[in-house]
């Protein structure tokens, strides 16, 4: 049984020229870079901030997974400020090449990466080693990934009791059929971006 989430709001957008810079932590200012293809939309800083002050008390020792990674920055950033593992998820094989190069740059030994349709969760949950604490997850637009991709997360168990998965939709998606289990946490919008943080309970 799922239960209705409803809001309304307003927002924007990103630029990228290929770089993005990594807000705090152990590479604060480091520059990662990616590949522009199609439907990739880097988190802008103002909204990562926002994002890691949500989850300040979380991050320390967590175990995240990056859907749809793109550049990788939410990944980076969380290991940057004190994740223990984070595994990014991308199909598309050019982002995933440079994830890795980023990998190797920063010296981000805790950090795996599977290159697939993060749609296709039962397909590579048996190479996550750890329970998820913390999901990202920064769909493409308009294609209606984010709610199935619910459904997936719930069903196939690697998330912990109490995970926290962030989402990034346009700012028209006001309504998402939530799992029974999980409660909205925080909302906010900024530019054409709505951004949801929820928590999943027992």
């Amino acid at each position: 049984m799922a239960k209705k989430h409803s809001t309304k709001s307003k927002a924007q957008p990103l630029t990228t020229q290929g770089e993005v810079r990594i807000i705090a932590g152990k590479w604060r200012s480091r520059k990662i870079t990616f590949t522009p293809v199609d439907g990739l939309r880097p988190s802008p800083s103002r909204i990562r901030e926002t994002l890691f002050n949500w989850l300040t008390n979380d991050l320390p020792t967590s175990h995240c997974l990056d859907l749809f990674a793109g550049s990788g920055v939410l990944g980076f950033e969380a290991l940057s400020r004190g994740a223990e593992t984070v595994t990014l998820v991308e199909i598309n094989r050019q982002a995933a090449k440079q994830l890795l190069t980023n990998k190797v740059q920063l010296g981000a030994d805790d950090l795996q990466i599977i290159e697939q349709d993060a749609t296709q969760l039962k397909q590579f949950a048996k190479r996550l080693k750890n329970k998820i604490d913390i999901v990202f997850c920064d769909p493409p637009f308009s294609k209606g990934l984010v709610q199935p991709l619910f459904n997936s997360l719930e069903q196939v168990g690697i998330l912990q009791v109490s995970a926290k998965i962030y989402v990034e939709t346009e700012k028209n998606l006001t309504e998402l059929d939530l799992p029974e289990n999980w409660n909205l946490l925080k909302e906010k919008v900024a530019g054409d971006v709505r951004y949801r943080l929820f928590e999943r309970n027992e």
